[in-house]
């Protein structure tokens, strides 16, 4: 009932105002007189005979507008940064009516003081994605690209950094369109927010996209230049718990080339603690052990990012890059064991303190060529990217008994040294067909190979049976084809996707030697339907696949808690999951509202396992159960109530069904699980701005585990200084200090109860200088 009358309170808020139609809609496009290019939040406002304004909105990507008034005679005014505004007054409005192209031209005054930055982000419903435009967000401000998904609607990423879509954390993460070694590696916190333009949400993927991924594809698209001459921006940032970083991102631009460069250094710190009871009945006998850890994190980073594009003439463009960062993490971790006999005494206690150093080096070479033809929307493009790092972990541990008598230190020292070599091919050619209709098609090579050398000593002593080195190959070539379409208001996409993979795995003693050979056949269907005018309804299927990563294959995960160890499961089979689905958009003046209904079947479902071993320790390890159904609804919204006022609110509520037993024990389970968002930002006069957002995760369970629901607020305020230049952003995220994850883990004969906080409340002062010298060309890059 509880979740009924939360439901519906979400949708009345959903539809609020919904009903206040308009009798007429008015059209229209905006572009740059001088390149004929469409201009992209572009502002459109309609006034009354008094001046004042009674309706307005942005272009969308394609330069275009629509609004609805009542009948009547008006002012329609188009202003667009450093160009000079558009007005025509005296408008008479007694029918829809189409304003047609609007041109304006550029303010040569206003040339070099001003940079195009969009003041709100929006949302784009698109044939096979949606499209999170990325604008100045407050609470973004200082942060990461993590920061910029916890944001966008449909995404949660959890305390610990894991990313989900629609609560499935089996998402797939691409960074222009390509895969990159950042997100294995928990790379993301090391680029920053500002640098980023946009991210794609691809719940359902056509064929163009690799397979990879049940719950979907996240895409995220970094800033391009468009401006001439020299611009960029500087952006400085203090925290509490330590938290330094610097950014300096700039550009160059002329008619034939484009310079680009990014430098960016962070050193924060985090603070973390887990408190864990253990409750164990053996031969009828229970014991339990309390244990309490206590970790700082120290991050240390930099990061540099160079490149240029080549304008070798109007229609063949080639760009190339290189990309290089450098974390040391640096980490202690206290650990107390507190023993407790059947009746509830402390019987013993263990002391254990953890010196962990993870220096990270990421490299990526990178190289594209992009050309059109004469046939207008015809286009090639080819990738070539390059991926080379090292990950080398090191553990320095002293543990002691210390009741019922205090024992010699015991030293343990695990050494992993992590590297790996990725190469990437890829190509997509686009051809028109006819003015509605085109044919796309492209290959795919990608190849991979990680070296992971584990070695153990315990008091000096080398531990053989932790003494490995495991290699891992992965090949994978894919090819496809779409064809699409319009017909009045009907479109459709159809496509067609064949991956070959060919994954193998072994290592130096023979234990774990596993190669796994197959190819597949990945269909995709898009259809979308216009109701009406602003009004849209699509339905979507794919085919997916998500083959285990490397650390959910590698048998050594580390030693920092021997009671509660992690370990990869070298065994483990991909997945796959026939995904359908949905969904419905309505836009009106101030309020738009995009529902959508999915269903997913998976087979051979990753789940994770904790079993006990003979030593009275707990390992967790991933292994492949039968099925899982999931059905879900999902609604998101945003409303205006005033010009300088946006709501926006998504809620998504799923129920799922899984199937399977792994070594005699049923895991099978049937839950259902919600969560919601809800953001406001409210712009005052003088370039005064606030925003807050709130987040609630309700509880899910699986065979195993319980994770108990979880919420967290964050709150931003910011100025406007320097004309506009610049901005300076008090931030404080997790307001309450609540974003605990509280979970119940239980087995046969055992009781896995833990909190765990890994970020706590951080308080952050950003100030950002934004600097555009000259102003020429608009951007010549293919579209």
């Amino acid at each position: 009932m509880k979740k009924i009358v939360i439901l519906f309170m979400h949708l009345t808020f959903l539809i609020a105002h919904a009903q206040q139609s308009k009798d007429y809609t008015i059209t229209g496009k905006v572009v740059d007189k001088t390149t004929q290019q469409p201009l992209e939040y572009a502002t459109v406002t309609i006034l009354d005979a008094t001046n004042k304004v009674l309706e307005g909105g942005i272009t969308n990507g394609k330069g275009n507008f629509s609004l609805e008034v009542a009948q009547g005679v008006y002012t329609i005014k188009v202003e667009f940064i450093s160009f000079k505004s558009y007005e025509s007054k005296n408008v008479t409005v007694n029918k829809d009516l189409n304003l047609g192209t609007i041109s304006l031209e550029e303010d040569l005054e206003a040339l070099g003081e001003v940079e195009i930055v969009a003041e709100k982000s929006t949302v784009e419903l698109k044939l096979d994605k949606k499209v999170f435009n990325v604008g100045k967000d407050l609470l973004t401000q200082g942060g990461t690209v993590n920061d910029i998904l916890d944001n966008v609607p449909s995404v949660t990423v959890d305390a610990g950094g894991g990313i989900s879509l629609r609560g499935n954390g089996n998402v797939r993460i691409l960074i222009n369109g390509k895969p990159s070694a950042l997100v294995a590696n928990n790379g993301l916190d090391q680029i920053p927010a500002e640098t980023i333009s946009k991210v794609e949400v691809i719940t359902n993927p056509s064929a163009r996209y690799e397979a990879q991924g049940t719950a979907g594809i996240i895409n995220i698209i970094l800033k391009k230049n468009k401006k001439g001459g020299l611009s960029g921006s500087v952006q400085l940032s203090a925290g509490d718990p330590r938290d330094y970083r610097a950014n300096l991102n700039l550009t160059y631009k002329t008619d034939k080339v484009n310079f680009f460069t990014n430098v960016g250094y962070r050193n924060s710190n985090f603070f973390g603690e887990e408190t864990t009871r253990q409750v164990v009945t053996n031969n009828g006998i229970t014991t339990g052990l309390t244990q309490f850890n206590d970790q700082d994190r120290n991050d240390d980073a930099h990061n540099i990012f160079f490149g240029g594009d080549y304008y070798i003439n109007d229609k063949n463009t080639l760009t190339a890059s290189f990309y290089h960062t450098l974390l040391n993490n640096t980490d202690e971790t206290r650990l107390n064991y507190s023993y407790l006999d059947a009746n509830g005494a402390i019987d013993s206690t263990i002391s254990r303190v953890e010196n962990y150093k993870e220096p990270q080096n990421f490299n990526r070479l990178e190289m594209n060529y992009v050309k059109t033809f004469d046939k207008k929307g015809q286009k090639l493009e080819m990738d070539v990217q390059y991926d080379f790092w090292n990950d080398d972990e090191q553990e320095s541990i002293r543990q002691q008994r210390t009741i019922p008598t205090t024992t010699d230190f015991t030293t343990i020292r695990s050494d992993d040294v992590e590297s790996s070599k990725d190469f990437l091919f890829q190509t997509n050619f686009v051809s028109p067909l006819t003015e509605t209709s085109r044919l796309e098609t492209g290959f795919r090579a990608e190849l991979r190979r990680i070296t992971s050398d584990y070695m153990v000593h315990i008091d000096d002593q080398l531990v053989p049976e932790l003494d490995n080195e495991l290699d891992y190959n992965e090949r994978i070539y894919g090819a496809y084809a779409q064809y699409g379409d319009k017909i009045g208001k009907f479109s459709y996409l159809l496509g067609l996707r064949v991956e070959h993979s060919d994954i193998g795995i072994d290592d130096e003693k023979s234990l774990f030697n596993d190669d796994k050979d197959y190819t597949n056949l990945f269909p995709t269907v898009h259809l979308s339907y216009e109701i009406a005018d602003r009004t849209d309804v699509q339905v979507s299927y794919s085919r997916r696949i998500n083959r285990p990563a490397f650390w959910q294959l590698n048998p050594f995960g580390g030693l920092t808690d021997f009671r509660n160890l992690f370990g990869g499961n070298p065994d483990l089979n991909p997945m796959y999951t026939n995904s359908f689905e949905a969904a419905f958009l309505k836009r009106w003046g101030k309020f738009s509202i995009n529902p959508s209904v999915y269903y997913q079947h998976t087979t051979d479902f990753f789940n994770f396992v904790t079993n006990q071993t003979a030593d009275g320790n707990f390992v967790t390890f991933p292994v492949n159960l039968d099925t899982e159904d999931r059905i879900g609804l999902e609604v998101s919204a945003t409303y205006n109530p005033f010009k300088w006022w946006r709501i926006s609110s998504e809620f998504n509520f799923f129920q799922y069904d899984q199937k399977g037993s792994f070594e005699g024990q049923n895991f099978d389970t049937k839950d259902d699980t919600w969560f919601t968002r809800i953001n406001s930002r409210m712009r005052f006069k003088k370039g005064l701005s606030m925003q807050t957002s709130f987040n609630y995760t309700g509880r899910n369970q699986n065979g195993q585990t319980l994770q108990k629901a979880q919420y967290f607020a964050d709150f931003a305020i910011s100025k406007d200084i320097f004309n506009d230049k610049g901005a300076i952003t008090l931030n404080v995220r997790n307001i309450f200090d609540s974003r605990i994850q509280d979970r119940v883990v239980t087995g046969e004969n055992f009781r896995l109860a833990s909190e765990r906080k890994s970020i706590g409340r951080r308080i952050s002062v950003t100030f950002v200088y934004r600097f555009n010298r000259k102003k020429g060309q608009r951007d010549r890059l293919p579209d």
